[in-house]
């Protein structure tokens, strides 16, 4: 299995996700692209701040892929994600799997954007139109 973990400030690129992912092997291709919303709860979003502990999101981004890759087949993982201040439109975070079928494939997936959000050291600050806050516990 191979694993491609991206953590930064620049802008991610889905196309790349997708060449990855890629294999002659591979019958079933899952990508989730998040992007941020113009609103939360009847809530005007302004912009979404991301703040991460880089060393330990990647090496916990890449034992995340290990453990994906043990409950299911697959042929390639890629995780990335974004820090800094994002807008509305733009995207924070993109996961893809590469497996023989697509229900592996989709269950990986969702795996892996469902773990993340709950385990990896990234802050996310929500900031609206008549106030902010840190989603999860802030550093």
């Amino acid at each position: 299995m191979e694993c491609q973990i991206y953590l930064s400030e620049q802008p991610l690129d889905g196309n790349e996700v997708f060449r990855f992912l890629q294999t002659p092997a591979s019958g079933g291709m899952v990508v989730f692209t998040g992007t941020v919303r113009d609103h939360f709860e009847n809530k005007k979003v302004i912009r979404l701040e991301f703040e991460a502990y880089q060393a330990m999101a990647v090496k916990e981004m890449e034992r995340l892929a290990a453990i994906c890759a043990e409950k299911w087949p697959c042929h390639r993982i890629a995780i990335h994600h974004r820090t800094g201040v994002l807008q509305v439109g733009e995207i924070p975070v993109i996961i893809g799997v590469s497996c023989t079928h697509r229900r592996e494939a989709f269950a990986a997936c969702q795996f892996l954007i469902d773990t993340l959000k709950e385990s990896i050291p990234i802050w996310k600050k929500e900031v609206f139109q008549d106030g902010s806050h840190w989603v999860s516990a802030h550093p």
